[in-house]
C-alpha cells in the first residue's frame, strides 16, 4: 500500500509539473515573450516538502473505505437475492396452482366428452331399437350429465380443500419450526455469555433468563444451583435442583449437585445417596468428587457403603 500511495503521488507530482511547464512555455514563446523563468517556481515551499517527506513515510493508508464498501455491497446483494427468492417461490406456487386447476378443468371436459360419446352412440342404439323416443333420450342425458358433472366437481372441489388444508397445516408447522429455532439460538446465545461470565450474580440472572423461555429446563436449573452453591445457598441449591429432577429423573449433574448441597449441610446421609445415584448414572462424577473440597467427608463413606 505504501508503494502504491508512492507512485500515486509521483504520477501525480509530474501531471502538475508538466502543466506548469506547458503553461509557462506557452506564456513563453508568445509574441514578444522571453525564455527566461523564475528560479523561485522550481523550489518547491518547506511545507510541501514536509507533506511530501510525511506521505512518504507512510505504512498504512489514512482510510480503507474498501471493506466498509464490501460489506454494503454484500448486504445489498443478500437483499436482492431475498427478494428475487421470494417472487420465484411466489411465481412457482402460482404456477403449481393453475397446473392443478389446468389438469382438473382438461380431465372434467375429457371425461364430459367422453360421457357424451357414450350417450350419443346409446342414443343412437335406443333410437334404431325404438325403445324409447328423441325426447326422453335428450332429457335422460341431460340428467345424468348433470348428474356426472357435479360428481366430479364436487370430487375435485373436495381435492382442492384438503390441498389447502395440508398448506395451511404445512405453513403452520413451518412458523412453529421457526419460533422454536429463533429461541434455540437465543438460548445458545445466553449459554455463550453464561460459560464466558465470571461474575457469579450475573450468571444467576443468565440462568434466569433461559428460564424464563424455558421454565422446566433441567440444565439451566442445575447450574444455576451451581451458581448459588458458590454464593454458600445451600438451601436454595437444594430446592433448585429437586426442580430439575422433577423435569429429568435421570439427569445425573442434578444428583451430584445435590450431593454438593447436602454435603454443605452437613446431611451426609443424604449426599451419599444423591452422589451414589449420579455415580450411577455417570461413573466420570466419581473421579469428578474426589476434586471436589465439599464432598471429601463423604467419599470414605461412599466406598465403604458400595463395598
Amino acid at each position: 500500500m505504501r508503494s502504491l500511495t508512492g507512485k500515486l503521488f509521483s504520477a501525480m507530482t509530474l501531471l502538475a509539473a508538466f502543466g506548469a511547464a506547458s503553461v509557462v512555455l506557452g506564456q513563453d514563446m508568445a509574441p514578444g515573450g522571453g525564455l527566461e523563468l523564475d528560479s523561485s517556481l522550481y523550489q518547491p515551499p518547506e511545507g510541501d516538502q514536509q507533506v511530501r517527506e510525511h506521505i512518504e513515510q507512510l505504512d498504512e493508508p489514512l482510510y480503507t473505505p474498501f471493506v466498509e464498501r464490501y460489506l454494503l455491497d454484500e448486504i445489498r446483494s443478500l437483499r436482492l437475492e431475498l427478494a428475487q427468492t421470494q417472487v420465484r417461490m411466489t411465481e412457482q406456487l402460482t404456477d403449481r396452482q393453475l397446473n392443478t386447476m389446468d389438469r382438473a378443468m382438461s380431465y372434467t371436459t375429457d371425461t364430459v366428452t367422453y360421457f357424451f360419446y357414450l350417450i350419443a352412440a346409446a342414443s343412437s342404439v335406443l333410437i334404431i331399437a325404438g325403445w324409447k323416443s328423441l325426447r326422453d333420450i335428450r332429457l335422460s342425458v341431460r340428467k345424468q350429465a348433470k348428474a356426472e358433472i357435479g360428481q366430479v366437481i364436487q370430487q375435485y372441489e373436495q381435492r382442492l380443500a384438503d390441498l389447502e388444508q395440508d398448506l395451511k397445516s404445512t405453513s403452520q408447522r413451518i412458523e412453529v419450526n421457526a419460533d422454536e429455532i429463533e429461541r434455540t439460538n437465543e438460548i445458545h446465545a445466553l449459554w455463550l455469555r453464561a460459560s464466558q461470565e465470571r461474575s457469579i450474580p450475573t450468571r444467576i440472572s443468565i440462568y434466569d433468563q433461559i428460564l424464563a423461555i424455558r421454565p422446566r429446563d433441567a440444565e439451566a436449573l442445575t447450574y444455576k444451583a451451581d451458581a448459588v452453591l458458590d454464593l454458600n445457598e445451600p438451601q436454595w441449591a437444594i430446592n433448585l435442583c429437586q426442580l430439575a429432577l422433577g423435569a429429568d429423573r435421570d439427569y445425573a449433574h442434578a444428583y451430584y449437585q445435590l450431593a454438593c448441597a447436602y454435603a454443605m449441610m452437613e446431611r451426609t446421609e443424604e449426599a451419599i445417596q444423591s452422589l451414589h445415584k449420579a455415580i450411577s448414572l455417570n461413573e466420570s462424577y466419581l473421579e469428578e468428587a474426589q476434586s471436589e473440597q465439599v464432598l471429601q467427608v463423604i467419599l470414605p463413606q461412599l466406598q465403604d457403603s458400595s463395598e
